[in-house]
């Protein structure tokens, strides 16, 4: 029986047009590597999962490739590329300092440092989770790091560069890695199921990449964890069960209850979502998250911010032209402040029932003060 590989690692980035979302990062690189401008020491810092230690071998395997293509790429054929995709390359060594942290590791480090390449232009020496270095390593390390051998490149990748002593952030090039687009991780969860016959709906990838928070490391083992639920046919319901995730649905149909004062609707249905094994503080985060939406489809302009599926983007489109901007506005202001209020609350389905019972009012509210307009005052 063949052995599984998990999919972040299976479909990992190899070159640097494969790299997903982090283009500004990949186009300096190459254009380092193209006109000869290598830095010495380089610093990727970013979230999780975004990769940062991807493109750091990625990096060196390039500059060690022997026959880059036209477009800056390695050749994946050379002697040094086909030993660094084996595992087997001299050339490239990669630290933890989550348990290598100490002085002594640093100076076992330094003392590699000295002995030039055996194959290929440089030696890389990658350190991972380089926040976790004592003070005294990082003063170790900070002679080699200003004025490294020629062959020597080092690249630190943080996930916390506030972290980083100032000493060592001056000595190398910063590159900040963005949370990855939900767009971007949808598109490669699709790549992935195409690739192993998987049917997905685009709903359910949508939900995966909201749900990774810009991490495609954590989209790809939330992708594997749903196929081994749902086996090869991967549906939208099958995701929001499984993730803990709120239908859509409730919010449509709760915002139209609360749109038309359906005052029963609406408490039956928040009823309904607590029976389900929802919390009242993700509904209530979820709800203020789709009013957001509505007020952002009730400017043309604007609508390109709403990141969901496109027949969600017409339920969507359809509901806010039902809904008044005042009506949202003013919705989105209460459900803040029971938002921020929820934790303290002894009471806290009770909290976000009164919540929901203000905002199913507020367009009686509002005819009521227009009516009260047109009352003449007496003389």
């Amino acid at each position: 029986m063949e052995r599984f590989v998990v999919s972040a690692r299976k479909y990992r980035p190899q070159t640097f047009e494969t790299v997903v979302g982090q283009q500004h990062i990949t186009t300096t690189l190459k254009n380092a590597i193209k006109n000869n401008h290598l830095a010495q020491a380089f610093l990727f810092c970013g979230p999780r999962g975004v990769g940062k230690t991807t493109c750091a071998r990625i990096l060196a395997k390039t500059i060690n490739c022997f026959n880059l293509t036209a477009d800056t790429e390695a050749c994946d054929k050379c002697d040094s590329c086909t030993s660094f995709n084996s595992g087997q390359s001299l050339n490239v060594f990669e630290l933890d300092a989550a348990s290598n942290n100490s002085v002594e590791d640093i100076r076992n480090l330094i003392d590699q440092v000295r002995f030039a390449p055996q194959l290929g232009q440089y030696k890389v020496y990658i350190i991972d989770e380089v926040h976790m270095l004592s003070s005294a390593a990082f003063n170790a390390f900070l002679k080699t790091l200003e004025e490294p051998p020629k062959h020597a490149i080092f690249i630190l990748a943080t996930t916390e560069k506030h972290k980083i002593i100032p000493t060592i952030l001056s000595r190398c090039q910063i590159f900040d890695f963005n949370r990855i687009r939900i767009e971007d991780i949808s598109n490669h969860l699709a790549y992935i199921a195409k690739t192993e016959g998987i049917t997905a709906e685009e709903d359910a990838l949508r939900v995966i990449a909201q749900k990774a928070d810009g991490g495609l490391r954590d989209a790809c083992s939330m992708f594997d964890q749903m196929v081994s639920f749902g086996g090869n046919n991967l549906t939208y319901k099958s995701v929001i069960e499984n993730l803990n995730v709120l239908d859509y649905d409730y919010y449509f149909k709760i915002t139209d209850a609360l749109n038309t004062q359906n005052t029963s609707t609406v408490l039956l249905t928040f009823n309904e979502i607590l029976n389900n094994g929802f919390d009242g503080h993700h509904f209530i985060a979820g709800l203020g998250e789709h009013i957001r939406n509505l007020l952002v489809c009730k400017d043309a302009v604007t609508i390109q911010l709403l990141e969901v599926s496109e027949n969600v983007k017409q339920k969507y489109l359809q509901q806010a032209q039902a809904c008044s901007t005042q009506f949202l506005l003013k919705a989105l202001g209460i459900i803040n402040r029971c938002d921020i209020s929820y934790k303290t609350a002894k009471n806290q389905r009770l909290q976000v029932e009164i919540a929901l019972l203000q905002i199913s009012y507020l367009n009686t509210a509002s005819v009521d003060a227009e009516k009260k307009k047109m009352i003449p005052n007496p003389a």
